[in-house]
């Protein structure tokens, strides 16, 4: 296929971008060429040993060429935290900023800190993170009820804890630490953002990721109301097809979200930072669907919707369970 950048619709002021957690078996330059080749306007950059390893030596230098290099494509940038086994090769995601261990917890907010030194010599426009899953009982016992209460309310107060030191360091560097809901994670809705953000006092630093195929899956609003409710926060979006109640990140066209309200509700709320396709289990296709999704946004931000036009139902509206997959 050609690689011919796709045409930009000239009244649409959305910025469009793909993660690298869906290019993972290209070198990191060669997913920037192509996404520059392509016509993004910026990448999703996920810390990972295979781009831009954060624990690997020369990282300051290692920054720098890189800073060089998105510079000379055009390309902006927002920093990924989700690497599956960046800090643990043998537990996924872990260690998390809910781990009952302390120097657990504090190895995942020295790698947020990292980041956000790393989004500073970068110019990125925001420093995203989640929560992770709420620890099990390590001897595999229920427990009651209040007992899980109980460990409930304790994750919370380690989470709100373990963020302190990173929102200090986002403040100090003017970079947003953008928390994603996460399907099975302790933070898992824009209900839970806002129980952190409370938690946490709402300091200025503290934004919101929202994953549109997340609000799809769990939320009991439509994906393009998600954007309005979480408008005044909003400082990252991920984006991919999903269905309701099961999470998969889905190529553009293979779920139920219907695009064109979301996109329009984007713009509507004034979103100046880069919408990412996030396709993390989709690497070995990744230049293909890198090449499909742009052309797919692009003819979905021009199809006019005006926002009070009568329509059907979202195939997303209305409350369900999710199956706590992660990618």
């Amino acid at each position: 296929m050609s690689l011919r950048p796709s045409p930009r619709p000239t009244a649409h002021p959305l910025r469009y971008s793909y993660g690298t957690n869906g290019l993972t078996d290209l070198r990191l330059d060669d997913a920037l060429s192509l996404l520059a080749d392509l016509g993004y306007d910026g990448v999703g950059l996920t810390l990972d040993h295979m781009h831009l390893d954060p624990l690997a030596p020369d990282l300051a230098a290692r920054t720098q060429k890189l800073a060089r290099r998105l510079d000379e494509l055009g390309l902006g940038v927002t920093i990924e935290t989700g690497a599956r086994y960046v800090l643990d090769p043998r537990r996924k995601h872990g260690p998390s900023l809910l781990d009952p261990d302390p120097a657990q917890r504090a190895r995942r907010a020295d790698l947020l800190v990292r980041a956000v030194q790393i989004a500073t010599d970068l110019g990125a426009h925001a420093v995203h993170c989640f929560s992770g899953i709420l620890p099990k009982d390590p001897a595999g016992e229920a427990g009651t009820e209040g007992q899980a209460v109980a460990a409930e309310h304790a994750a919370w107060k380690r989470l709100a804890e373990t963020l302190t030191p990173v929102l200090d360091a986002a403040t100090a560097a003017g970079i947003p630490l953008a928390v994603e809901p996460e399907p099975g994670h302790l933070l898992a809705t824009l209900g839970d953002f806002h129980r952190l953000r409370t938690d946490l006092g709402s300091p200025d630093a503290l934004g919101l990721t929202l994953d549109i195929g997340h609000c799809q899956c769990l939320e009991p609003l439509s994906p393009a109301d998600c954007v309005r409710a979480a408008a005044p926060w909003l400082r990252h979006v991920q984006i991919e097809d999903m269905r309701r109640g099961v999470h998969e990140h889905l190529p553009f066209g293979d779920g139920e979200i219907d695009f064109p309200p979301v996109l329009e509700a984007l713009a509507a709320v004034g979103y100046q930072g880069l919408v990412s396709v996030e396709l993390p289990r989709h690497s070995h296709a990744g230049p293909q669907l890198a090449q499909q999704s742009l052309p797919f946004l692009h003819h979905a931000a021009a199809v006019s919707t005006p926002p009070d036009a009568d329509r059907p139902p979202n195939p997303g509206e209305g409350p369900t369970d999710s199956d706590g997959r992660t990618p």
